[in-house]
């Protein structure tokens, strides 16, 4: 168990990287995210994100990996991750399906209008000819 606030970089120098971390340590882990979050330096999904990682480490290197991007203050940005260029100009799943529903709903619209008064009126059609053919009598 390690005494103190978390440093991950203190993982790292001593060569603790591949060992085996315990409870108490995921938990200063978490405790640490926590901190940046209520400062406001992680956003509420990168929070839960690496609160998982950090429930799922098994060894200080992966706990230290955890910690080691976060911004140490407020106006201090974390170094940038690189990301693949087909992730840039991904389109997500919820701007697609807004989208889809923007282009679908006024089609469905229109055909729902087009088929229920097209049923009324041949409906209509057959009653009157009914009607009409009957013998007067």
């Amino acid at each position: 168990m390690t005494a103190g606030p978390w440093e991950p970089m203190a993982a790292r120098r001593t060569g603790r990287d591949r060992l085996r971390a315990c409870d108490a340590d995921r938990e200063q882990v978490i405790d640490t995210l926590k901190a940046a979050f209520v400062q406001g330096r992680l956003s509420k999904a990168e929070f839960c994100l690496r609160a998982g990682q950090a429930l799922a480490s098994r060894t200080y290197g992966e706990l230290a990996a955890i910690t080691f991007d976060i911004p140490a203050r407020l106006g201090e940005a974390p170094p940038p991750r690189t990301a693949p260029a087909q992730d840039r100009n991904r389109i997500d799943k919820r701007t697609a399906a807004w989208g889809m529903f923007m282009i679908l709903m006024p089609v469905m619209l229109g055909i729902t209008f087009v088929t229920h008064y097209v049923g009324f009126f041949a409906m209509f059609l057959i009653a009157f000819i009914g009607v009409m053919a009957q013998p007067d009598g």
